[in-house]
This record gives structure tokens, sequence and C-alpha cells, in this order.
């Protein structure tokens, strides 16, 4: 069994090659059966889609990386050369260890941030409902949560995180003096919209709104932050009544454009406007960032704050990484018992056929009256020769060499002392 792993994220990739290759959630599951599709003997698979990377891990007799970049690239509607050129490959215990350094938040664009963990269960939900994980997969994905967990329970891995949240407030704290009399606007009604209006709604803003596609799920959130609601429709004629907007939904396609963006910055007489782009792909056109008056981040922009602390956590990574080196050896260890396993299964059945077969004898001996000690003998014995005749035969069969060889095996299996 072989396991490899196909990814690009916010180290390998601009933002915009990564937009091509982000999966919605609900997007997942035709995927994969896609993917699954496209390569010999449907192997296990499960897609991994984020802001910061979209990857995949599959698990089947044989690797077969350059199909599945192949596949990928086709679904990105890019060469496979180019994809590859961004893209890292991995395999068996490299794969398993880029897994649990995910899980963990040690590959994260914020050093153990715990979001990711949450994002990887869902992607393991959704591949076990699609009908895309198998047994090794399921081992590699449930030891990942297991490692993760206990990285954060015995490290400080994820004690000075800053998260894209907080870097964004951090961010709107130093172009406006004071964000309590600033209103801002929220597009998406997701987790990382939500986790954004908390962190803002913690500096008591003026003002709170929010824009989804969904009303329901819109006021849902305006309420817990005392805020009102809008549809999407109404954004660009209210775009200019907000200091700060923050985005991040599912959109394929840019839901800001430059026009409305010029629009609102005229009506606004062009006070400064900050706007920070969390969605991949991009909801806010990349040509606002070059308008004077705004003041635009995407999540690659936001890597450099959320840095900040690195060096505190630098002994945690460390101590994460041992961890992380003790679940490797372990999975691999599992995985190399399970090519053992088809071996295993066909001697028990091989014993359990000797067996029924010397248990059937014996009991047509009894019935017929034999004495109970020497249908025992004749069981007994009729079970040894059954399990020493193939070692017998080897002793007596090919040339000396062979003969030598199966002398030092049967030696090491047959008469070895129990410690």
């Amino acid at each position: 069994m072989a396991v490899w792993a196909l990814g690009i994220n916010h180290t390998t990739a601009p933002l915009d090659l990564r937009g091509r290759f982000a999966f919605a959630i609900d997007q997942v599951e035709p995927t994969l059966h896609a993917l699954r599709s496209s390569l010999a003997r449907r192997p296990e698979a499960a897609i991994l889609s984020t802001c910061n990377r979209t990857e995949i891990y599959c698990a089947g007799e044989h690797s077969d990386i350059d199909t599945t970049i192949a596949w990928l690239a086709h679904s990105g509607g890019v060469a496979p050369a180019l994809l590859r050129s961004h893209a890292y490959t991995l395999q068996d215990g490299q794969a398993a260890r880029h897994a649990f350094r995910v899980a963990a938040g040690l590959d994260s664009m914020v050093l153990g941030e715990a979001q990711i963990l949450g994002q990887m269960k869902d992607a393991v939900r959704v591949a076990d409902q699609a009908g895309a994980l198998g047994t090794t997969l399921n081992q590699l994905f449930q030891r990942s949560f297991a490692v993760a967990k206990e990285v954060r329970s015995s490290t400080e891995i994820g004690a000075h995180s800053i998260s894209m949240a907080a870097a964004a407030v951090r961010l709107a704290g130093q172009l406006f003096e004071d964000l309590g009399k600033i209103k801002v606007l929220f597009v998406g009604a997701g987790e990382m919209i939500e986790l954004a209006a908390t962190h803002f709604a913690a500096r008591n803003p003026k003002g709170i709104a929010i824009a989804n596609r969904t009303l329901e799920r819109g006021e849902k959130l305006a309420a817990r932050f005392g805020g009102e609601v809008m549809r999407l429709a109404d954004l660009p004629s209210r775009l200019h009544e907000f200091d700060a907007v923050i985005s991040s939904t599912a959109s394929t396609l840019p839901i800001i454009g430059l026009g409305a963006v010029e629009r609102a910055l005229k009506a606004r007489k062009h006070r400064p406007m900050f706007m920070v782009d969390l969605a991949v792909p991009r909801d806010i056109e990349p040509e606002v960032k070059g308008l004077e008056d705004v003041y635009l981040y995407t999540v690659d922009d936001l890597a450099h704050v959320v840095q900040t602390g690195h060096a505190n956590r630098q002994a945690a990574v460390a101590q994460a990484e041992v961890i992380i080196d003790a679940g490797v050896q372990s999975f691999l260890h599992w995985m190399d018992q399970r090519g053992a396993v088809p071996l295993i299964q066909q001697l028990n059945a091989q014993a359990d056929e000797w067996r029924a077969l010397e248990l059937a004898r014996a009991r047509k001996l009894l019935a017929k009256g034999e004495d109970v000690d020497a249908v025992m003998e004749a069981l007994s014995r009729g079970l040894t020769q059954k399990m020493l005749h193939g070692a017998m035969a080897e002793l007596h069969a090919g040339d000396a060499a062979a003969r030598e060889r199966a002398s030092t095996a049967i030696q090491h299996f047959f008469l070895r002392k129990e410690r």
C-alpha cells in the first residue's frame, strides 16, 4: 500500500494560482468522485482546501502522483508543468509527516493556529461521506488528529499565535486613530467572518453590518454583534457608508469591483477605506489596491503581521517535531504490518482447514467407539504432521544452498526459545 500527497500552499504558490484550485466544502464530494475516476483502481482520497492551501491525499496499491498532478492541473485550467513548479509531492512517511504538521499548525501562515484542525476534520468527514475514505487514510488522519492534540496539550505552540482576524484589527488600528469611531462591513457569514467580527466587536466600533447571500445566516450573525444585515445586491450602493470592509465568501468571482469602490470613495470625499480580502479566490478585484485612498490587504499581505512572536515559539516547534517524529514512525510501522495482513489471513485459513479436518476425523472415531486417549493422540499427531509437512519437504528438496536457507528459516520459526 502506498500513500501520496500533492499540494500547493501560501509558501509555494501565489494567491491567484491558489484561487484556481480552491474548492468550497460543497464542491469537495463531486470533486473527489471525479478525481478517483481519473486514477487507476479508484484509490482512497481526501481533499483539504482552505484559503492558504489545497492538498490531495491518496492511498492505493501503487503511487500515482503524475496522474494526480495532471488531473488537478486540468481542473484548474493550467498546464501540468506550471502546477508542478508550484506544488509539493510527498510519499509514505513524508506524506504522513506533512499531514501531522498541518494538523498541529506547524505548516500554517499563523504558526500554531487551531482553525486548520477543524478544516481537516471537515475534509475527512466529507471524504467519508463520499465513500472515498478507506482504512489507510482513515488511520493517517485519525493519527494526525491525535498528534495535533498532543502537540497542543504538551507544548506552547499556540500560546502567542496571532490570527488573521487579530492581524486585521491590528492593521486597522494603524490606519484609524480610534476604532470606536468607524463603521465596519463584513461580507460573508462563515467561520472566518465570524472570527473577524468577534475581534472587531471587542473594539466597540460605531457600527457593524453583515452582507450575505442568505439573509437568515447573516441575521443570526448580525444579532450576535448588535449589527444590521444587508443583501449582497445592496452592497455597491451602500459601500461608501463603511470605513472598513472585511470580506470572505466562497464566490468564484470578485463581488466587490473596482468601479464600486471608486464610486464609494467619491461619495466619501476620499476619506480612506480599509479593506481586507480573506477569500481565495479573491472577493475584491486586485486593481482596487491601486486606488490612492484604499488600503487593501489579502491573506498573503497579512503574512508579515501574523509572524510577530514567531521567534518565541521556536522552542515549542522543536518539541512538537519530536512528537510528530514518533507519530510518523508509529504510522509507518502500522503500514508495514498492513502489508503482512494477506499472508496472516492465508496462514489462519490454512490452520483452520487443518483443524477442521482433524476434528472431523476425531469425531468419526469417537462415534465408532474408539478409545478417547487414542483418538486424542491421533488428533495431535495429525495436526503436528500437517504443520511440519512443508518444513520437512523443504529440508529434503532442492540443492544444498536451498536446503541451508530452509534450515536457517526453520530453526528461526520452529526452534527458537520463548523469551
